[in-house]
């Protein structure tokens, strides 16, 4: 019986996670991995790859995964949902209540502060729970949108790499969905029927990265093929060709 097109998405999307994880070194036999999951369908499908690909022999790994709730924005997700999401592969489910105050460095976007405090958190859920990496949902449109974000705002040339050395906090941080396309993920969220969690946060309009995914728009009318070779341009750095100051 042939394969619907959503499974062969399926199956495609799992080959570029069994990619990025040997081609990026993500992952090792010993692994204890603490997976973020918010409760969108970044965090979701990332849960059920990790979650199918730990029942594989090679690399042998285990998986915690952890719920950060954020007290102060006013969204609840679905918990009974999100922990029979994890049961499906025998994850153990936590939950983590905590905060931030907006009004304690206007240096800082809202979205950089609940962003580094939830990173925080799991950092510190992490070494509870003796795990030696943290997996976090961003795909590959994420880590493009990063990189455009950077040379825009700071002039410098960098995005979220698929593997992170944290040594303040003795942790790495990888990043498995790093080859997937979004639009892979929104056809398995809608193949699979994940539940979509409300969410109501009154800091999301100051990000940026819906401009940047029109600038990528306007990329692909130029050149059909630009997101790859955004991609691409991070490991073919051609460092002869850019500007040297003098010593």
């Amino acid at each position: 019986m042939p394969l619907q097109a959503e499974e062969r998405i399926f199956h495609k999307v799992e080959a570029k996670v069994k990619k990025a994880i040997f081609e990026y070194g993500l992952i090792e036999d010993g692994d204890r991995i603490l997976i973020g999951l918010s409760g969108g369908k970044d965090s979701l499908a990332l849960v059920e790859l990790l979650g199918r690909r730990s029942k594989i022999f090679s690399p042998r790994f285990s998986l915690v995964v952890a719920h950060i709730i954020m007290r102060n924005i006013p969204y609840r997700s679905d918990l009974e949902y999100l922990k029979s999401f994890t049961d499906r592969y025998d994850i153990p489910f936590i939950v983590h209540e905590t905060s931030f105050d907006a009004s304690t460095d206007n240096r800082k976007s809202p979205c950089f502060l609940c962003s580094w405090t939830r990173r925080k958190a799991m950092f510190d859920l992490a070494k509870q729970y003796n795990c030696n990496k943290i997996a976090l949902g961003h795909h590959q449109d994420d880590l493009i949108q990063t990189m455009l974000m950077n040379l825009i705002h700071q002039g410098a040339f960098g995005t979220m790499p698929p593997r992170l050395k944290m040594d303040k906090f003795d942790m790495e941080i990888i990043r498995p969905l790093c080859l997937v396309e979004e639009k892979e993920l929104i056809t398995i969220a809608e193949w699979q029927k994940y539940r979509k969690q409300i969410k109501n946060c009154p800091y999301e309009s100051g990000s940026s990265r819906s401009e940047m995914k029109d600038i990528i728009a306007k990329m692909e009318e130029i050149n059909p093929l630009a997101r790859y070779s955004l991609w691409g341009s991070m490991s073919n750095i051609q460092t002869t060709y850019l500007p040297k100051k003098r010593k």
